[in-house]
């Protein structure tokens, strides 16, 4: 302890417990957010390397034509569809009331978790809102799918987008 004994030795060892109190409540504020982070994938993604069951996932894409059902089940709304990133597609179930912006060919983020089958069950569906907007994430996933390069064309109009064919995974 003749660390403690001077007064320089003293302020290091304050400065050494400040951090390591301040390492320990940055550690535990991580921790508490690793439960609640949900990531963004795409369908060629989740055909590339599934996420842990129960993993809550943002799925973005584009509704594919021709692919939307809809259906009551116990008195609810139930509604199925495909959403496809160009690369792949994945079937989608969503049980409540759709946005009214939905519909085939549009960007469309859906949150939920995927099912053992392979399937996405979505609790929340989100539409894009107009003509000429496009979630981030859905524009950053035709760019790497190869249906957009930002730098030679404006994004694709959306009446085209149902005309995506998905290539298979795996080669």
């Amino acid at each position: 302890m003749a660390l403690l004994r001077t007064r320089k030795g003293r302020r290091l060892a304050v400065l050494l417990l400040c951090l390591v109190g301040l390492g320990s409540a940055a550690g535990l504020a991580l921790l508490a957010f690793r439960d609640n982070l949900v990531f963004f994938v795409t369908p060629g993604d989740l055909a590339e390397a599934p996420p842990p069951a129960g993993r809550m996932l943002r799925l973005g894409g584009l509704v594919e034509a021709g692919s939307v059902a809809r259906d009551r089940r116990d008195g609810k709304p139930v509604a199925r569809f495909r959403v496809t990133d160009g690369r792949a597609a994945l079937d989608v179930e969503f049980a409540g009331i759709l946005p009214d912006l939905f519909r085939e060919g549009q960007g469309v983020v859906a949150l939920g978790t995927l099912r053992p089958d392979g399937s996405f069950l979505a609790s929340e569906v989100l539409a894009k809102h107009d003509e000429t907007y496009m979630p981030p994430e859905v524009a950053a996933a035709l760019k790497k799918a190869g249906h957009w390069q930002p730098e030679s064309a404006p994004a694709p109009p959306a009446a085209g987008w149902n005309t995506l064919t998905p290539r298979k995974s795996g080669g």
